[in-house]
Protein backbone atom coordinates (compact mmCIF):
# COMPACT_ATOMS: atom_id res chain seq x y z
CA UNK A 1 0.00 0.00 0.00
CA UNK A 2 1.42 3.41 -1.01
CA UNK A 3 1.64 6.45 1.25
CA UNK A 4 -1.18 8.06 -0.71
CA UNK A 5 -3.43 5.03 -0.16
CA UNK A 6 -2.60 5.03 3.55
CA UNK A 7 -3.46 8.73 3.79
CA UNK A 8 -6.79 8.23 2.02
CA UNK A 9 -7.62 5.31 4.32
CA UNK A 10 -6.76 7.44 7.38
CA UNK A 11 -9.00 10.25 6.14
CA UNK A 12 -11.89 7.86 5.64
CA UNK A 13 -11.50 6.59 9.18
CA UNK A 14 -11.66 10.08 10.68
CA UNK A 15 -15.00 11.50 11.78
CA UNK A 16 -15.66 14.31 9.32
CA UNK A 17 -18.59 16.74 9.33
CA UNK A 18 -19.24 18.36 5.98
CA UNK A 19 -20.40 21.75 7.29
CA UNK A 20 -17.86 22.08 10.09
CA UNK A 21 -15.04 24.60 9.36
CA UNK A 22 -12.76 22.97 11.94
CA UNK A 23 -13.13 19.58 10.24
CA UNK A 24 -12.27 21.13 6.88
CA UNK A 25 -9.07 22.60 8.32
CA UNK A 26 -8.16 19.27 9.95
CA UNK A 27 -8.73 17.45 6.67
CA UNK A 28 -6.60 19.95 4.78
CA UNK A 29 -3.78 19.62 7.34
CA UNK A 30 -3.69 15.84 6.82
CA UNK A 31 -3.65 16.15 3.05
CA UNK A 32 -0.98 18.86 2.82
CA UNK A 33 2.07 17.89 4.83
CA UNK A 34 4.52 20.49 3.49
CA UNK A 35 5.58 23.77 5.09
CA UNK A 36 2.45 25.99 5.43
CA UNK A 37 4.01 29.15 3.97
CA UNK A 38 0.71 30.87 3.12
CA UNK A 39 -0.67 30.31 6.62
CA UNK A 40 2.56 31.60 8.17
CA UNK A 41 2.31 34.80 6.14
CA UNK A 42 -1.35 35.27 7.17
CA UNK A 43 -0.54 34.88 10.85
CA UNK A 44 2.52 37.12 10.59
CA UNK A 45 0.61 39.99 8.93
CA UNK A 46 -2.39 39.85 11.29
CA UNK A 47 -0.18 39.95 14.39
CA UNK A 48 1.93 42.76 12.88
CA UNK A 49 -1.25 44.78 12.28
CA UNK A 50 -2.16 44.60 15.98
CA UNK A 51 1.39 45.12 17.27
CA UNK A 52 2.15 48.29 15.28
CA UNK A 53 -0.12 50.74 17.17
CA UNK A 54 0.94 49.55 20.65
CA UNK A 55 4.27 51.38 20.70
CA UNK A 56 4.06 53.61 17.61
CA UNK A 57 3.21 56.58 19.86
CA UNK A 58 6.34 56.41 22.03
CA UNK A 59 8.65 58.57 19.82
CA UNK A 60 6.14 61.44 19.61
CA UNK A 61 4.30 60.97 22.93
CA UNK A 62 6.61 63.43 24.71
CA UNK A 63 5.74 66.17 22.18
CA UNK A 64 2.04 65.26 22.14
CA UNK A 65 1.77 65.64 25.91
CA UNK A 66 3.72 68.89 25.66
CA UNK A 67 1.21 70.18 23.07
CA UNK A 68 -1.70 69.31 25.36
CA UNK A 69 -0.29 71.76 27.95
CA UNK A 70 -1.28 69.49 30.83
CA UNK A 71 2.18 69.30 32.42
CA UNK A 72 3.11 72.32 34.54
CA UNK A 73 6.86 71.63 34.25
CA UNK A 74 8.89 69.98 31.52
CA UNK A 75 10.06 67.36 34.01
CA UNK A 76 6.43 66.26 34.48
CA UNK A 77 5.81 65.41 30.82
CA UNK A 78 7.11 61.85 31.16
CA UNK A 79 4.77 61.31 34.14
CA UNK A 80 1.66 62.12 32.10
CA UNK A 81 2.99 60.26 29.07
CA UNK A 82 3.19 57.06 31.11
CA UNK A 83 -0.58 56.92 31.66
CA UNK A 84 -1.32 57.33 27.95
CA UNK A 85 1.14 54.55 27.22
CA UNK A 86 -0.47 52.21 29.77
CA UNK A 87 -4.13 52.93 28.84
CA UNK A 88 -4.05 50.35 26.04
CA UNK A 89 -2.79 47.60 28.35
CA UNK A 90 -5.31 48.44 31.06
CA UNK A 91 -8.13 48.05 28.54
CA UNK A 92 -6.69 44.78 27.26
CA UNK A 93 -6.25 43.39 30.78
CA UNK A 94 -9.94 43.90 31.53
CA UNK A 95 -11.22 41.91 28.55
CA UNK A 96 -8.58 39.32 27.56
CA UNK A 97 -10.34 36.40 29.28
CA UNK A 98 -13.72 37.55 27.90
CA UNK A 99 -12.45 37.59 24.30
CA UNK A 100 -10.88 34.18 24.88
CA UNK A 101 -14.28 32.81 25.94
CA UNK A 102 -15.94 34.45 22.91
CA UNK A 103 -13.33 32.86 20.64
CA UNK A 104 -13.96 29.44 22.19
CA UNK A 105 -17.72 29.76 21.76
CA UNK A 106 -18.21 31.65 18.49
CA UNK A 107 -14.92 31.06 16.69
CA UNK A 108 -11.43 32.53 16.31
CA UNK A 109 -12.20 34.41 13.11
CA UNK A 110 -14.82 36.87 14.53
CA UNK A 111 -12.40 37.91 17.29
CA UNK A 112 -9.60 38.36 14.75
CA UNK A 113 -11.80 40.52 12.53
CA UNK A 114 -12.96 42.62 15.48
CA UNK A 115 -9.36 43.12 16.60
CA UNK A 116 -8.11 44.38 13.25
CA UNK A 117 -11.23 46.57 12.81
CA UNK A 118 -10.61 48.13 16.23
CA UNK A 119 -7.15 49.23 15.06
CA UNK A 120 -8.70 50.92 12.01
CA UNK A 121 -11.17 52.94 14.09
CA UNK A 122 -9.55 53.82 17.40
CA UNK A 123 -5.96 54.18 16.23
CA UNK A 124 -7.20 56.78 13.74
CA UNK A 125 -9.18 58.57 16.44
CA UNK A 126 -6.07 58.65 18.63
CA UNK A 127 -4.30 60.58 15.85
CA UNK A 128 -7.13 63.13 15.99
CA UNK A 129 -6.78 63.62 19.77
CA UNK A 130 -7.16 67.25 20.77
CA UNK A 131 -6.61 66.83 24.49
CA UNK A 132 -5.08 64.51 27.07
CA UNK A 133 -8.30 62.72 28.02
CA UNK A 134 -9.27 61.97 24.43
CA UNK A 135 -5.85 60.39 23.94
CA UNK A 136 -6.31 58.20 27.02
CA UNK A 137 -9.88 57.21 26.08
CA UNK A 138 -9.04 56.17 22.51
CA UNK A 139 -6.01 54.17 23.64
CA UNK A 140 -8.09 52.46 26.34
CA UNK A 141 -10.81 51.47 23.87
CA UNK A 142 -8.17 50.27 21.41
CA UNK A 143 -7.04 47.75 24.02
CA UNK A 144 -10.49 47.04 25.49
CA UNK A 145 -11.98 45.89 22.17
CA UNK A 146 -8.88 44.17 20.85
CA UNK A 147 -8.75 40.60 22.14
CA UNK A 148 -6.91 39.14 19.19
CA UNK A 149 -3.53 38.13 20.57
CA UNK A 150 -4.72 35.40 22.96
CA UNK A 151 -7.02 33.58 20.50
CA UNK A 152 -4.54 33.82 17.63
CA UNK A 153 -2.06 31.73 19.61
CA UNK A 154 -4.66 28.96 19.84
CA UNK A 155 -5.55 29.64 16.19
CA UNK A 156 -1.93 29.06 15.11
CA UNK A 157 -1.85 25.72 16.96
CA UNK A 158 -5.08 24.65 15.25
CA UNK A 159 -4.16 25.93 11.80
CA UNK A 160 -0.75 24.25 11.55
CA UNK A 161 0.05 20.52 11.60
CA UNK A 162 1.63 19.34 14.83
CA UNK A 163 5.13 19.28 13.38
CA UNK A 164 4.85 22.97 12.42
CA UNK A 165 3.07 24.31 15.52
CA UNK A 166 6.31 25.53 17.09
CA UNK A 167 7.04 27.45 13.88
CA UNK A 168 3.59 29.04 14.02
CA UNK A 169 4.04 30.14 17.63
CA UNK A 170 7.51 31.47 16.83
CA UNK A 171 6.04 33.45 13.91
CA UNK A 172 3.64 35.16 16.33
CA UNK A 173 6.35 36.21 18.78
CA UNK A 174 8.66 37.32 15.96
CA UNK A 175 5.96 39.38 14.26
CA UNK A 176 5.02 40.89 17.62
CA UNK A 177 8.62 41.88 18.31
CA UNK A 178 9.09 43.34 14.83
CA UNK A 179 5.83 45.29 15.20
CA UNK A 180 7.03 46.83 18.46
CA UNK A 181 10.10 48.07 16.55
CA UNK A 182 8.54 49.14 13.23
CA UNK A 183 5.67 50.92 15.03
CA UNK A 184 7.92 53.43 16.84
CA UNK A 185 9.98 53.83 13.67
CA UNK A 186 6.85 54.89 11.76
CA UNK A 187 5.83 57.16 14.63
CA UNK A 188 9.26 58.76 14.66
CA UNK A 189 9.45 59.35 10.90
CA UNK A 190 5.90 60.46 10.20
CA UNK A 191 4.93 62.53 13.26
CA UNK A 192 4.97 66.34 12.93
CA UNK A 193 5.21 66.28 9.10
CA UNK A 194 4.63 70.04 8.80
CA UNK A 195 7.85 70.68 10.73
CA UNK A 196 9.89 68.01 8.92
CA UNK A 197 8.55 68.52 5.41
CA UNK A 198 7.32 72.13 5.22
CA UNK A 199 7.49 72.11 1.42
CA UNK A 200 5.09 69.16 1.26
CA UNK A 201 2.83 69.70 4.29
CA UNK A 202 1.62 73.14 5.32
CA UNK A 203 0.81 74.06 8.91
CA UNK A 204 -2.81 74.78 7.88
CA UNK A 205 -3.37 71.35 6.31
CA UNK A 206 -4.99 68.35 8.02
CA UNK A 207 -1.64 66.87 9.01
CA UNK A 208 -0.41 70.28 10.09
CA UNK A 209 -3.35 70.78 12.45
CA UNK A 210 -3.10 67.19 13.71
CA UNK A 211 0.68 66.62 13.75
CA UNK A 212 0.42 63.04 15.06
CA UNK A 213 -2.29 61.80 12.70
CA UNK A 214 -0.10 60.67 9.78
CA UNK A 215 1.64 57.71 11.49
CA UNK A 216 -1.65 56.59 13.06
CA UNK A 217 -3.46 56.85 9.72
CA UNK A 218 -0.81 54.85 7.87
CA UNK A 219 -1.10 52.02 10.40
CA UNK A 220 -4.91 52.20 10.25
CA UNK A 221 -4.89 51.96 6.44
CA UNK A 222 -2.67 48.89 6.68
CA UNK A 223 -5.07 47.45 9.28
CA UNK A 224 -8.01 48.13 6.94
CA UNK A 225 -6.50 46.00 4.17
CA UNK A 226 -5.60 43.29 6.68
CA UNK A 227 -9.23 43.28 7.87
CA UNK A 228 -10.47 42.81 4.31
CA UNK A 229 -7.98 39.99 3.72
CA UNK A 230 -8.91 38.34 7.05
CA UNK A 231 -12.40 37.56 5.69
CA UNK A 232 -10.72 34.78 3.70
CA UNK A 233 -9.05 33.24 6.75
CA UNK A 234 -10.37 29.77 7.56
CA UNK A 235 -12.20 29.17 10.83
CA UNK A 236 -10.56 26.45 12.94
CA UNK A 237 -13.18 25.98 15.67
CA UNK A 238 -15.38 22.89 15.38
CA UNK A 239 -19.15 23.42 15.15
CA UNK A 240 -21.06 20.12 15.40
CA UNK A 241 -24.77 19.71 15.85
CA UNK A 242 -25.75 16.96 18.27
CA UNK A 243 -27.50 14.91 15.59
CA UNK A 244 -24.38 14.98 13.44
CA UNK A 245 -22.23 13.14 15.99
CA UNK A 246 -21.68 9.74 14.50
CA UNK A 247 -20.52 7.80 17.50
CA UNK A 248 -21.02 7.77 21.23
CA UNK A 249 -17.27 7.63 21.74
CA UNK A 250 -16.75 10.84 19.79
CA UNK A 251 -19.52 12.51 21.79
CA UNK A 252 -17.91 11.41 25.05
CA UNK A 253 -14.50 12.64 23.94
CA UNK A 254 -15.82 16.06 22.92
CA UNK A 255 -17.75 16.40 26.19
CA UNK A 256 -14.61 15.50 28.12
CA UNK A 257 -12.63 18.13 26.22
CA UNK A 258 -15.24 20.80 26.94
CA UNK A 259 -15.15 19.94 30.62
CA UNK A 260 -11.37 20.25 30.60
CA UNK A 261 -11.61 23.61 28.86
CA UNK A 262 -14.08 24.89 31.43
CA UNK A 263 -11.97 23.94 34.44
CA UNK A 264 -10.06 27.17 34.93
CA UNK A 265 -8.93 25.92 38.31
CA UNK A 266 -6.95 23.07 36.72
CA UNK A 267 -4.97 25.59 34.68
CA UNK A 268 -4.28 27.73 37.73
CA UNK A 269 -2.93 24.63 39.48
CA UNK A 270 -0.70 23.80 36.50
CA UNK A 271 2.59 25.10 37.89
CA UNK A 272 4.65 24.60 34.70
CA UNK A 273 2.11 26.85 32.98
CA UNK A 274 1.74 29.43 35.73
CA UNK A 275 5.49 29.66 36.43
CA UNK A 276 6.24 30.21 32.74
CA UNK A 277 3.49 32.88 32.56
CA UNK A 278 4.91 34.69 35.60
CA UNK A 279 8.44 34.68 34.14
CA UNK A 280 6.98 35.86 30.81
CA UNK A 281 5.15 38.69 32.58
CA UNK A 282 8.23 39.90 34.48
CA UNK A 283 10.24 40.20 31.28
CA UNK A 284 7.25 41.74 29.46
CA UNK A 285 6.96 44.42 32.16
CA UNK A 286 10.66 45.16 31.75
CA UNK A 287 10.45 45.35 27.94
CA UNK A 288 7.37 47.59 27.87
CA UNK A 289 8.92 49.97 30.40
CA UNK A 290 12.16 50.00 28.42
CA UNK A 291 10.35 50.75 25.13
CA UNK A 292 8.70 53.85 26.54
CA UNK A 293 11.72 54.98 28.57
CA UNK A 294 14.06 54.66 25.59
CA UNK A 295 11.96 56.94 23.37
CA UNK A 296 11.22 59.47 26.15
CA UNK A 297 14.90 59.53 27.17
CA UNK A 298 16.07 59.97 23.59
CA UNK A 299 13.87 63.02 22.91
CA UNK A 300 14.42 64.62 26.34
CA UNK A 301 16.68 67.70 26.34
CA UNK A 302 20.37 67.41 27.23
CA UNK A 303 19.74 69.50 30.33
CA UNK A 304 17.58 66.66 31.68
CA UNK A 305 20.07 63.97 30.74
CA UNK A 306 18.45 63.01 27.43
CA UNK A 307 19.88 62.91 23.92
CA UNK A 308 17.84 65.83 22.53
CA UNK A 309 16.85 63.65 19.56
CA UNK A 310 13.99 64.48 17.21
CA UNK A 311 11.22 61.99 16.49
CA UNK A 312 12.91 61.36 13.13
CA UNK A 313 16.20 60.51 14.87
CA UNK A 314 14.38 58.01 17.10
CA UNK A 315 12.68 56.54 14.04
CA UNK A 316 16.04 56.03 12.35
CA UNK A 317 17.46 54.20 15.36
CA UNK A 318 14.40 51.95 15.62
CA UNK A 319 14.41 51.22 11.86
CA UNK A 320 17.99 50.01 12.06
CA UNK A 321 17.06 48.02 15.16
CA UNK A 322 14.12 46.39 13.38
CA UNK A 323 16.29 45.30 10.46
CA UNK A 324 18.86 43.82 12.84
CA UNK A 325 16.19 42.06 14.88
CA UNK A 326 14.52 40.54 11.82
CA UNK A 327 17.85 39.22 10.56
CA UNK A 328 18.69 37.70 13.93
CA UNK A 329 15.31 36.02 14.45
CA UNK A 330 15.39 34.17 11.13
CA UNK A 331 19.08 33.24 11.15
CA UNK A 332 20.85 32.97 14.51
CA UNK A 333 18.01 32.41 17.01
CA UNK A 334 16.78 29.06 15.58
CA UNK A 335 20.35 27.74 15.70
CA UNK A 336 20.89 28.94 19.27
CA UNK A 337 17.54 27.52 20.38
CA UNK A 338 18.39 24.09 18.93
CA UNK A 339 21.82 24.05 20.57
CA UNK A 340 21.03 25.46 24.02
CA UNK A 341 17.25 25.25 24.39
CA UNK A 342 14.90 28.19 25.10
CA UNK A 343 15.61 28.46 28.84
CA UNK A 344 19.40 28.66 28.54
CA UNK A 345 19.10 31.18 25.69
CA UNK A 346 16.75 33.30 27.84
CA UNK A 347 19.18 33.19 30.79
CA UNK A 348 22.17 34.16 28.67
CA UNK A 349 20.21 37.01 27.07
CA UNK A 350 19.05 38.25 30.48
CA UNK A 351 22.55 38.25 31.95
CA UNK A 352 23.97 40.14 28.95
CA UNK A 353 21.16 42.72 29.14
CA UNK A 354 22.26 43.97 32.57
CA UNK A 355 25.72 45.39 31.65
CA UNK A 356 24.26 46.65 28.38
CA UNK A 357 21.58 48.71 30.17
CA UNK A 358 24.16 49.93 32.68
CA UNK A 359 26.07 51.50 29.79
CA UNK A 360 23.12 53.62 28.60
CA UNK A 361 23.75 56.61 30.92
CA UNK A 362 27.30 56.83 29.61
CA UNK A 363 26.19 56.64 25.98
CA UNK A 364 24.57 60.04 26.55
CA UNK A 365 28.02 61.48 27.17
CA UNK A 366 28.91 60.89 23.51
CA UNK A 367 28.04 63.10 20.58
CA UNK A 368 28.02 63.11 16.80
CA UNK A 369 28.87 59.93 14.90
CA UNK A 370 30.15 58.15 18.02
CA UNK A 371 26.77 58.62 19.72
CA UNK A 372 24.82 57.48 16.65
CA UNK A 373 26.94 54.35 16.09
CA UNK A 374 27.01 53.32 19.74
CA UNK A 375 23.29 53.93 20.28
CA UNK A 376 22.31 51.92 17.20
CA UNK A 377 24.51 48.99 18.24
CA UNK A 378 23.16 49.11 21.81
CA UNK A 379 19.54 49.29 20.63
CA UNK A 380 19.97 46.32 18.27
CA UNK A 381 21.67 44.27 20.99
CA UNK A 382 19.03 45.12 23.63
CA UNK A 383 16.09 44.22 21.41
CA UNK A 384 17.74 41.04 20.15
CA UNK A 385 18.26 39.94 23.74
CA UNK A 386 14.70 40.88 24.73
CA UNK A 387 13.06 38.97 21.88
CA UNK A 388 15.25 35.94 22.62
CA UNK A 389 13.93 35.92 26.19
CA UNK A 390 10.29 36.47 25.23
CA UNK A 391 10.34 33.83 22.48
CA UNK A 392 11.83 31.27 24.86
CA UNK A 393 9.33 31.88 27.66
CA UNK A 394 6.47 32.01 25.15
CA UNK A 395 7.41 28.55 23.86
CA UNK A 396 7.49 27.18 27.42
CA UNK A 397 4.05 28.61 28.13
CA UNK A 398 2.45 26.88 25.15
CA UNK A 399 4.25 23.58 25.77
CA UNK A 400 2.92 23.45 29.34
CA UNK A 401 -0.66 22.64 28.28
CA UNK A 402 -2.41 20.38 25.80
CA UNK A 403 -3.82 21.87 22.63
CA UNK A 404 -7.43 21.87 23.83
CA UNK A 405 -6.46 24.05 26.82
CA UNK A 406 -4.41 26.67 24.98
CA UNK A 407 -7.30 29.06 24.45
CA UNK A 408 -8.02 29.39 28.16
CA UNK A 409 -4.32 29.31 29.05
CA UNK A 410 -3.59 32.16 26.66
CA UNK A 411 -6.49 34.13 28.13
CA UNK A 412 -4.91 33.87 31.58
CA UNK A 413 -1.50 34.78 30.16
CA UNK A 414 -2.84 37.82 28.29
CA UNK A 415 -4.65 39.14 31.37
CA UNK A 416 -1.56 38.86 33.57
CA UNK A 417 0.74 40.14 30.84
CA UNK A 418 -1.51 43.14 30.10
CA UNK A 419 -1.53 44.11 33.78
CA UNK A 420 2.29 44.02 33.84
CA UNK A 421 2.52 45.92 30.55
CA UNK A 422 0.13 48.55 31.91
CA UNK A 423 2.34 48.96 34.96
CA UNK A 424 5.45 49.25 32.76
CA UNK A 425 4.71 52.52 30.89
CA UNK A 426 2.91 54.17 33.82
CA UNK A 427 5.71 53.47 36.29
CA UNK A 428 8.39 53.94 33.66
CA UNK A 429 7.16 57.42 32.75
CA UNK A 430 6.74 58.41 36.40
CA UNK A 431 10.20 57.08 37.32
CA UNK A 432 11.83 58.84 34.38
CA UNK A 433 10.16 62.11 35.37
CA UNK A 434 11.38 61.61 38.95
CA UNK A 435 14.88 60.69 37.79
CA UNK A 436 15.13 63.85 35.68
CA UNK A 437 14.44 65.89 38.79
CA UNK A 438 17.38 64.36 40.69
CA UNK A 439 20.26 65.32 38.42
CA UNK A 440 22.63 65.98 41.34
CA UNK A 441 21.50 63.33 43.80
CA UNK A 442 24.09 61.57 45.95
CA UNK A 443 23.08 58.01 44.88
CA UNK A 444 23.40 57.20 41.17
CA UNK A 445 23.66 60.89 40.28
CA UNK A 446 24.00 62.50 36.91
CA UNK A 447 27.05 64.59 37.68
CA UNK A 448 29.64 61.91 38.41
CA UNK A 449 31.59 62.88 35.32
CA UNK A 450 29.75 65.98 34.16
CA UNK A 451 26.34 67.58 34.56
CA UNK A 452 25.26 66.35 31.14
CA UNK A 453 26.38 62.77 31.77
CA UNK A 454 22.75 61.60 31.99
CA UNK A 455 20.89 62.11 35.17
CA UNK A 456 18.72 59.03 34.81
CA UNK A 457 21.10 56.33 36.04
CA UNK A 458 18.48 55.34 38.61
CA UNK A 459 15.90 54.42 35.97
CA UNK A 460 18.27 51.96 34.28
CA UNK A 461 19.29 50.63 37.68
CA UNK A 462 15.62 49.80 38.39
CA UNK A 463 15.22 48.18 34.96
CA UNK A 464 18.22 45.99 35.75
CA UNK A 465 16.67 44.92 39.06
CA UNK A 466 13.55 43.74 37.20
CA UNK A 467 15.73 41.92 34.67
CA UNK A 468 17.68 40.21 37.46
CA UNK A 469 14.45 39.07 39.14
CA UNK A 470 13.33 37.56 35.83
CA UNK A 471 16.63 35.69 35.44
CA UNK A 472 16.39 34.25 38.95
CA UNK A 473 12.86 33.03 38.27
CA UNK A 474 14.05 30.94 35.29
CA UNK A 475 15.73 28.51 37.68
CA UNK A 476 14.25 25.66 39.69
CA UNK A 477 12.39 25.29 41.96
CA UNK A 478 10.37 28.25 40.64
CA UNK A 479 10.28 27.42 36.92
CA UNK A 480 9.26 23.82 36.30
CA UNK A 481 9.08 22.40 32.77
CA UNK A 482 8.11 19.04 31.40
CA UNK A 483 9.54 19.37 27.94
CA UNK A 484 12.97 20.92 28.32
Amino acid sequence: MTNKDELEKELLEQVYHENCPGCKVDRQKRMHTGLPVKELIFIWIVVLCVALPISSLFPFLYFMIKDFNIAEKEEDISYYAGFVGSAYMIGRALTSVFWGVVADKYGRKPVILLGTSTVVIFNTLFGFSVNYWMAIATRFLLGFLNGLLGPIKAYACELFPEEHQALGLSAISTSWGIGLIIGPALGGYLAQPAEKFPSLVSSDSLFGRFPYLLPCLCISIFAFFVTIAAFWLPETLHFHKKDELESASYDTEEKSNKEKESTLGSLLKNWPLMSSIIVYCVFSLHDMAYSEIFSLWAVSPKSLGGLNYTTEDVGTVLSVTGAGLLTFQFTLYPIMERIFGPIVVARIAGVLSIPLLTSYPFIAMLSGFALSLTLNCASIAKNVLSVSIITGTFMLQNKAVDQHQRGAANGIAMTMQSICKAIGPACGGALLSWAQQRQKAAFLPGNVFSYTAFGDQMIFFILNIIEAIGIILTFKPFLITHHY
